[in-house]
């Protein structure tokens, strides 16, 4: 197995899921495309923890930079042992892979209590406030309680949609990078896939 294009094929992944995560978060400030409600901090609290912007974008973005990095790397070892550089690379990816597993579990955890408070919206009585709060979630499974709040307009397919993109995404990520953890120890320890033909190379 080719541990470091294993990396590679990792990093370019979570870039991607990354900028996905990204744009969802930057949409939960904008329900129906409108920028009033934000001005207004008319929004639900969990969208200011900036879960997809800083957790499973941001923080995401160095790990993957990190693994997409590891072939390019020098292969001409240290200490005199050809191979060794390349196995502290992917010794060291697994401490970049254990920051993707914080930033995507802080995804996934507001993630999840984003979507079992339920949106900020403005109820029947003209009131703005956490409508479902006390349901614990049992919202999610009955929606004809959703008309409760007039709004912002469909807040609740919005909130509901885009948490659960994130939670989906930042759990991908979670995986991934979890996978880089083993993938980093197996390469550090048995060695990273070099042909014969770079090592003489080098």
């Amino acid at each position: 197995m080719c541990y470091g294009k294993c990396a590679r094929c990792i990093g370019h992944s979570l870039v991607g899921l990354a900028l996905l995560c990204i744009v969802a978060n930057i949409l939960l400030y904008f329900p129906n495309g409108e920028t009033k409600y934000a001005s207004e901090n008319h929004l639900s609290r969990f969208v200011w923890f900036f879960s997809g912007i800083v957790g499973g974008g941001l923080l995401m973005l160095l790990p993957a930079f990190v693994f997409i990095g590891l072939e390019q790397d020098d292969c001409c070892g240290c200490c005199g042992h050809e191979n060794c550089g390349k196995r502290c690379a992917m010794l060291s990816s697994v401490l970049a892979a254990l920051i993707g597993i914080a930033g995507s579990g802080y995804c996934v955890i507001v993630a999840a209590l984003g979507l079992a408070e339920g949106p900020l919206c403005l109820d029947s009585l003209g009131q703005w406030n956490y409508t479902f709060a006390s349901t614990e979630g049992q919202y999610l499974l009955d929606t004809s309680t959703w008309s409760e709040c007039t709004e912002p307009k469909h807040i609740v397919e919005w909130n509901v949609s885009l948490f659960s993109i994130l939670l989906a995404l930042g759990g991908i990520e979670f995986i991934l990078c979890l996978i880089q953890v083993i993938n980093g120890v197996l390469g550090g320890i048995c060695g990273f896939c070099c042909s014969r033909q770079q090592q003489y190379d080098c």
